[in-house]
């Protein structure tokens, strides 16, 4: 299961594991163009695809993909939460509803899928999650702060649920790329002095493509990872050297 595999990397992630001869199930909620057509291209795999509406941070509705991968497959076997938003505003101006909006849809959203879909993941004693989180919850980002707090919050709650579902069998790991060329950071990346300021401070001087998080993602889903739990893979290009 894929959340946010409409577009950018959710849907280079589909993509990847189908790829690799997995069966998934992508939600989206808006955009139902993109998820039909990734569903398409993930099924010229050879393998079967689904997607679902639903918002990730309502939890009846986490409950109800989750709900109906099982009756589709009988199984549970990865679950990649990769549904997010980039907002932000200065701390003085950064209103109430933004704040709210930002932390239900990254960390509340990554909690409700994890909540959803834990017993199904225990249930074969072999399982891999994945959190998309950020380097904004790494370093911070100025006039991000809910942003950042969200990310930063997925990376705690990651540590955690790892120590938590490992005697189950079951691994958690976080990604936390950096800038990446998606439709969310389209408007920065579009204008041509912010894209040369932005690749500048990146040691290997060029923006990540979705794909370039896909592929990590994937390595952290299979058997070469099986002996990593808790841990945050770092896909910047070298713009923050954590851990």
């Amino acid at each position: 299961m894929v959340t946010g595999g409409s577009r950018g990397i959710g849907r280079a992630v589909v993509l990847r594991l189908a790829e690799c001869g997995a069966h998934v199930v992508t939600t989206f909620l808006r955009d139902e163009g993109g998820a039909d057509e990734v569903v398409r291209a993930a099924r010229g795999y050879g393998v079967e695809a689904i997607s679902a509406r639903g918002d990730v941070s309502r939890v009846e509705d986490a409950r109800a993909v989750v709900r109906l991968a099982g009756e589709k497959f009988g199984r549970l076997d990865v679950l990649v939460c990769s549904a997010g938003v980039w907002e932000g505003a200065p701390i003085e101006s950064h209103a109430e509803g933004l704040w709210d909006r930002v932390l239900d849809v990254n960390l509340k959203g990554t909690w409700a899928l994890c909540h959803a879909a834990a017993g199904l993941l225990c249930e074969g004693g072999w399982g891999r999650v994945v959190v998309v989180s950020s380097t904004a919850g790494q370093r911070g980002e100025a006039n991000y702060s809910g942003y950042a707090a969200s990310k930063g919050g997925q990376i705690a709650f990651v540590k955690s649920l790892a120590a938590e579902l490992a005697p189950r069998g079951v691994t958690v790991n976080a990604v936390a790329p950096g800038w990446v060329d998606t439709e969310m950071t389209a408007d920065v990346l579009r204008v041509e002095s912010s894209r040369r300021e932005i690749e500048s401070a990146i040691p290997l001087g060029r923006v990540a493509t979705p794909d370039d998080v896909a592929l990590p993602v994937v390595f952290l889903c299979s058997e070469w990872a099986r002996h990593i739990t808790g841990e945050v893979l770092n896909v910047n290009g070298g713009s923050v050297l954590c851990g």
